[in-house]
């Protein structure tokens, strides 16, 4: 039987080459040159019963997730108001930028996204997660769990991007199958089906395959409370959200009971006030260190890349944010002048070493000004060469590795900090940005302001135990492992004058506190434009808060002064796309897919 069609080359039905083309793909292991070798078979219809067949299998899942990789940034970074092209930008790149993505892209392919689902649902159709060894133990549940993860979080992309998508759940083998008329479900749909057919799940262990070239495999993976952290927060669901982000921080590894935030920043030296010497702790951590075990690593997920570009699954994302030999020294993605703006808008809090509070002055010059975390991630100098040459270099300190990074750990905090605003305790989600948190700071600075006994008891099954959540203080500690997140990049912000919770103390109650909700939500927003600026999340952060507030002109506006406010009107007639009509974020392909205005 032949299983494969192109799906470039026409649907004789609707979704029949699309869900055709996604194979059942199991890379060899045997003689690879690098991780993730092209070589394949196919399985035939059998029962996944033997560990080889299992580990292959989780495995070429990998492998087809790996075609997301780069996409995974690109449509979330592009179409945001953080990230800008330039002169020499490709005209997939500049599509995305400008909301105007054809069929024939090479980031708008469904059916990289059916590859993988297609091999996740033939794994769970086919595998014997009863099995036990002689141990009387479960062989198979982890790599059960792993494969519904991947499903799950696949899925969820497809309908960010898309909008409706049509869900399938079965393998697709025959035409037959391919050509049935599957339902179409959007991200309601998706988050709800997803929550259900992930509960459970939670506490299983991933799978250990060792350390694959020189990285832990246990990055591969979406942690379970993560992704449904993210389900539920989509969802609106955001008491159900705010708990299943603490319940990964607090249970991440067996070895290390707290997963506190971790001091890394860029900081104006204490010994300086003249505003020239700064240290780097923040972007070593964030994104120089790819490991799993230990209290302080920041990496949660990542997506293995090849190590050179003949080989079919290297990023190409170094060459877009980075002066490399490979682009001639010129970069596709710049930093916008969005993102600039709110970086120097910020007011940094120095504290010197006989802490005095010093703020820098308004005159600093570049990204030195407000934000330190702009600098640090992004920078450029001068190469002059022998024959008076000059070579202007473009670094982007967060794509130096092969690798694609996804998820780490501030996101998560940030996540659980927006979920816990939306579900009513503002005051807790700005703890996490201003001072940190632990059970001291959630007796002084929340629990006083929960008007209810049931309030009370739902905060406090937060439990952040004051000795491993231990808060900075200006004294140097050795012990100490936590801060507010706002800090990061903007100084000592628990003593910054300036950056204090937003109140309205003439409003009533309830107006009062939807006050508080939506002003600390836009600190949030901005707070994930300062730590994340670049790394795919944007404007789905955007997209997701619009929609919350029912309000599209959120991410249109932000969208449409990508460059500036002066150039609004520009960047309207570039992007000539109505941003104010939700159905115009998503991608469409081919007629078949995605929403239609």
């Amino acid at each position: 039987m032949k299983r494969t069609i192109d799906i470039l080359a026409g649907c004789c039905k609707r979704y029949a080459a699309l869900l055709l083309s996604a194979l059942i793909i199991v890379p060899s292991m045997s003689g690879c040159q690098d991780f993730l070798d092209t070589e394949s078979s196919h399985f035939s219809d059998n029962k996944l019963d033997s560990p080889s067949d299992t580990l292959y299998s989780v495995i070429g899942v990998l492998y087809k997730l790996q075609s997301l990789s780069d996409r995974t940034i690109l449509l979330g970074e592009l179409r945001g108001d953080l990230a800008d092209v330039t002169d020499v930008t490709s005209s997939d790149l500049l599509e995305i930028a400008m909301f105007n993505v054809s069929d024939n892209n090479a980031y708008n392919a469904p059916r990289d996204y059916y590859a993988v689902i297609n091999n996740c649902n033939y794994f769970l159709a086919n595998v014997d997660i009863d099995m036990k060894n002689n141990r009387n133990e479960y062989v198979f549940r982890k790599e059960y769990a792993v494969i519904k993860a991947y499903r799950a979080w696949t899925y969820l992309q497809l309908a960010l991007n898309y909008g409706e998508v049509p869900f399938v759940t079965e393998p697709i083998l025959t035409q037959e199958e391919a050509e049935r008329d599957y339902p179409k479900y959007g991200i309601e749909e998706i988050c709800e089906y997803f929550i259900n057919d992930l509960q459970g799940l939670e506490t299983i262990e991933v799978p250990g395959y060792g350390t694959i070239r020189n990285t832990d495999s246990r990055l591969f993976y979406f942690p379970m409370y993560v992704l449904q952290g993210d389900l539920n927060l989509w969802a609106g669901n955001y008491k159900e959200a705010a708990l299943c982000y603490y319940n990964y921080l607090n249970t991440r590894n067996t070895s290390y009971v707290g997963y506190p935030l971790d001091i890394t920043t860029v900081n104006w030296s204490r010994e300086d006030l003249r505003w020239m010497s700064k240290s780097d702790s923040w972007s070593t951590m964030s994104f120089g260190i790819e490991a799993y075990d230990g209290i302080n690593v920041e990496l949660i997920t990542m997506f293995p890349g090849d190590s050179i570009p003949s080989e079919s699954q290297y990023s190409r994302l170094s060459d877009y944010f980075n002066s490399t030999t490979s682009n001639n020294y010129e970069v596709s993605i710049i930093p916008s002048k969005s993102l600039t703006e709110l970086s120097a808008s910020q007011i940094y809090c120095h504290l010197t070493n006989s802490n005095n509070v010093v703020y820098p002055p308004a005159s600093l010059e570049g990204f030195e000004r407000g934000d330190l975390r702009l600098a640090a991630a992004y920078g450029g100098y001068n190469i002059f060469g022998l024959d008076g040459s000059v070579t202007k270099l473009v670094m982007n300190s967060k794509y130096s590795s092969r690798n694609v990074h996804l998820y780490r750990r501030t996101m998560v905090y940030l996540r659980m900090a927006e979920a816990l605003n939306r579900a009513g305790y503002p005051r807790f989600a700005f703890q996490i940005l201003s001072k940190g948190v632990n059970n001291s700071v959630i007796a002084s600075e929340v629990l006083p302001y929960c008007t209810t006994a049931a309030d009370s008891a739902w905060v406090s099954q937060f439990n952040f135990p004051n000795n491993q959540y231990v808060l900075r203080t200006a004294v140097e500690m050795t012990t100490e492992n936590t801060m507010g997140i706002h800090s990061k990049g903007s100084g000592w912000t628990e003593y910054n004058e300036y950056y204090v919770f937003p109140d309205d103390s003439t409003l009533t109650p309830d107006a009062r506190l939807a006050y508080q909700i939506e002003k600390v939500e836009d600190l949030i927003v901005d707070e994930e434009a300062l730590e994340f600026a670049f790394e795919g999340h944007r404007f789905y952060d955007l997209m997701r808060v619009a929609l919350r507030r029912g309000e599209p002109a959120y991410l249109a506006d932000r969208v449409y002064a990508r460059r500036g406010e002066a150039k609004v009107d520009e960047m309207k007639s570039f992007i000539a796309k109505d941003l104010y009509e939700p159905a115009n974020w998503y991608l469409q392909w081919n007629g078949e897919i995605g929403m239609k205005e």
